[in-house]
């Protein structure tokens, strides 16, 4: 399977690359469509522009943004690119300016509650266009989320809230949004952190189009500061054999942690892959259980 016209660059992510680039906690993603040159999530501050220039992406030329979900690691480049792109449209879910926090525990060295979501200055930027839900931007590019949850939220997403009338609840995840890129009747589904599971989203891909992508690109919010229990361990392992049953290639990255790529590698083989700062995704040649697919970008 041949993915044509389109190419794909990791501008920042957590882990170093083999191209230079500066790592942190956070993701963007550049990619060049037959259409469009546009930017997936804005990583965690404008480390993110310094990356792409140094990659040769030159990030004026762009033409739409989309913010996967209203958190700072996604977001803390976006005023910095605005003065470099006034023009690009910024697609983002009405509620993702909300106020969402993470809770650090009782024993946090700070305040056990700390802000997590977007600079609330975005709201206000002339290019920002706030959607509620499905949104097609054209036939290249639509939007779709996740209203009903078909599987349970991954175990690392409970210490995520939404502060609403001065109490912290339990965030629903209504902020997030994923992108679909249509390509020669093929198509890439690109999600951020996929807080609402990405087998729920799967799930809702396929009532959706009637099929299931040909390539996933995700962060899969598996990671932790510490130690996996035996049962966050056998839920990691779940996922990977659930993924493995799909005739998709799935590339991963940012929240689902190395030790969860290398737990759901056990299952996945080479059809999971990971991307790291500044990396291309390139063909990667797989056997699934149904046939020999290839994937280039």
């Amino acid at each position: 399977m041949v993915v044509r016209g389109m190419r794909i660059i990791n501008l920042i992510e957590n882990t170093e690359g083999s191209m230079g680039c500066a790592y942190a906690h956070g993701l963007s993603f550049y990619v060049e469509t037959k259409k469009h040159k546009l930017l997936m999530d804005l990583g965690p501050s404008e480390e993110t522009l310094k990356n792409a220039e140094k990659l040769g992406i030159d990030l004026t030329q762009v033409d739409t943004v989309i913010l996967s979900h209203g958190h700072y690691d996604h977001s803390g480049g976006i005023m910095a690119f605005t003065k470099i792109n006034p023009d690009a449209v910024i697609y983002m879910q009405e509620s993702a300016g909300d106020d969402y926090y993470a809770d650090d525990g009782e024993n946090a060295d700070k305040e056990r509650y700390r802000y997590i979501g977007i600079d609330r200055d975005i709201m206000n930027l002339p290019q920002v266009k706030t959607v509620q839900g499905y949104h097609r931007i054209d036939d290249e590019l639509e939007l779709f989320t996740v209203k009903e949850r078909t599987h349970k939220l991954p175990f690392t997403n409970k210490r995520l809230l939404i502060k609403e009338n001065d109490e912290y609840v339990r965030d629903d995840f209504r902020h997030e949004h994923y992108l679909v890129i249509s390509d020669a009747n093929k198509k890439v589904l690109i999600s951020g952190c996929a807080h609402n599971g990405i087998l729920s989203i799967l799930d809702v891909y396929k009532v959706k189009y009637g099929s299931y992508p040909d390539v996933v690109i995700s962060g899969f919010h598996l990671m932790k500061k510490t130690e996996y229990t035996d049962e966050e361990i056998r839920e990691i392992l779940d996922i990977g054999r659930e993924l493995k049953k799909y005739p998709t290639m799935f590339y991963t990255c940012h929240c689902t942690g190395e030790f969860a790529y290398n737990v759901m590698k056990l299952s996945m083989g080479e059809q999971l892959q990971y991307v790291h700062s500044g990396d291309e995704v390139t063909s990667i040649s797989w056997k699934s259980s149904r046939r020999l697919m290839r994937h280039t970008m």
